[in-house]
């Protein structure tokens, strides 16, 4: 079957190709990505109340299960990829696969039927795969591989990993961080009907943005090795063996392991944090403040992270980075319940988090250089599909320990009641207190009443930890990691040779 051609037929990066391929395309998966890793949970737990689910092992154990699947998932998904040749790429094309799938399984997520708990675990569990170990396993290493793939130009490499990143950190965290704390999650509540109609909506505006990052992308590097490119004679075996013989890959792999143990349990724990350590449920304001600390040096690092990396190196920014965000993530920590200390620590931690969030794909682009000059052979697909792995592995098996955590501390979902009598009965029959004074509530627009419960310190602990305590030792780690890490050091003459042996078997 003949694919639709891309829009982009250009040797070198054009405009068009950043604003549409790197930064808009993608910006409707990710931005429904960056909901689900917020508040999938918060659905789960606040909306479902699964948290009590045989006697809280169903919250803990199924995210596990299900990323053991992902992770297979992602092995077969990275063979495909490399073994795929097409005009339009290895990669591009699964792109154009993941557009209407992503769409119909993020739907699938929400509407989970009104049923006994066994169904409900049940569609939770088929539903949650199909999203996760299927559809956005596609995309996901589709899209990771493109800023690889784009190009061997280091500098025009760069400046599509920026463009890439921006789309994550700034669109999909102006809405997550601002739109949704302080005028959606206030409207929706415990709302099953709406978080449905919400979830929908962002679902169905993914797809014709997925659309125009399959367009508007090209590979190039594809393109210039498609008649040597030797990955698919080797078995999955022996890809894994030659990846993991070189050191700078390995290396990543630990680094990234290290960072999403820490952003996982802190993307988990941020609306607990501000709804019950910093805040009050769904107070519109406390998240807010929090996001916003952290937005606004991303909104800096789009100047400057790159001409620091120039100048000083990727690594040497990134390493530096880490030092300072270990010590914003200290800093949070020994005053948990202090706004002001808080929020300087969060700015201090988000500086320093900048290169990262950045730099991270143009320095592992660099190794799968430095491999296919080590080793004579570019294994993209299996490369990545490690990287996946790492990624998906963690956030279900993170997600499985947090909730354990907040299920063995005792945490209490928010119950709903028609009038303040009766959220009154309730209280006084299960010996429970509410977070504030049931008069101060507002009822949504039906009428009814959201009522968070107050925590006991255990839980308050637990949630603290999960948002600013991990990440003071994993900053730490990282900078230790980086260290270790200097492929930048001959990767331009080692393009240079690949180039070279190119032209030979021309």
């Amino acid at each position: 079957m003949k694919l639709p051609a891309s829009r982009i037929q250009s040797e070198t990066v054009t405009r068009k190709e950043k604003w549409l391929g790197y930064l808009l395309g993608p910006a409707g998966a990710l931005l429904l990505n960056a909901v689900l890793a917020t508040y999938l949970n918060v659905y789960y737990t606040d909306v479902l109340k699964l948290t009590p689910l045989w006697g809280g092992i169903f919250l803990t154990v199924f995210p596990i299960v299900s990323k053991v699947i992902d992770a297979i998932t992602n092995i077969i998904m990275g063979q495909i990829i490399d073994r795929t040749r097409t005009k339009e790429g290895k990669a591009r094309p699964w792109l154009l696969l993941s557009a209407p799938l992503v769409t119909i399984t993020a739907i699938l997520l929400f509407t989970v039927p009104e049923a006994n708990d066994t169904v409900k675990a049940i569609w939770v569990m088929i539903s949650y795969n199909l999203f996760y170990s299927f559809a956005y396993t596609i995309f996901n290493m589709s899209h990771n591989l493109m800023v690889p793939l784009s190009t061997r130009d280091g500098t025009a490499r760069g400046g599509l990993s920026v463009f890439n990143q921006i789309t994550t950190i700034m669109m999909s965290g102006i809405l997550v961080a601002l739109v949704f704390p302080m005028v959606i999650m206030p409207m929706i509540g415990v709302d099953k009907s709406k978080w449905i109609t919400l979830m929908s909506i962002l679902a169905i505006v993914a797809l014709p943005l997925t659309l125009l990052e399959y367009f508007f992308t090209k590979e190039r590097v594809t393109e210039e090795a498609a008649q040597e490119d030797d990955s698919r004679k080797l078995t999955f075996a022996q890809q894994m063996k030659t990846i993991f013989s070189d050191k700078y890959m390995v290396l990543m792999y630990v680094y990234f392991l290290v960072s999403t143990i820490g952003v996982t349990l802190k993307n988990l724990g941020l609306v607990y944090y501000c709804n019950y350590v910093l805040g009050t449920y769904n107070d519109g304001i406390t998240q807010m403040l929090v996001s916003v600390i952290g937005g606004v040096p991303m909104g800096i690092g789009i100047f400057a992270v790159w001409p620091l990396a120039k100048r000083f190196g990727k690594r040497n920014v990134t390493m530096v980075g880490f030092l300072l965000y270990a010590l914003g993530s200290l800093i949070c920590w020994l005053a948990p319940t202090s706004l002001i200390i808080v929020l300087i620590g969060q700015f201090i931690k988000n500086i320093g988090g900048l290169p990262s969030s950045y730099v991270f794909m143009a320095l592992f682009a660099d190794c799968l250089d430095h491999l296919e000059w080590s080793k004579h052979i570019r294994a993209d697909g299996a490369a990545m599909s490690i990287y996946n792995i790492i990624a998906v592995a963690m956030v279900g098996i993170m997600t499985g320990v947090f909730n354990w955590m907040l299920a063995t501390a005792g945490y209490v979902a928010p119950i709903t009641a028609g009038s303040v009598a009766e959220a009154s009965s309730w209280l006084a029959a299960n010996g429970q207190t509410a977070q504030v004074a049931l008069e101060s509530l507002k009822p949504a627009a039906d009428g009814v009443l959201t009522v968070a419960l107050q925590q006991s310190a255990n839980v308050n602990w637990v949630i603290s930890f999960a948002f600013v305590g991990l990440e003071v030792f994993t900053g730490i780690i990282l900078a230790v990691i980086l260290k270790f890490i200097n492929v930048e050091k001959n990767i331009a003459r080692e393009q240079e040779e690949i180039k070279a042996r190119k032209a030979l078997r021309k």
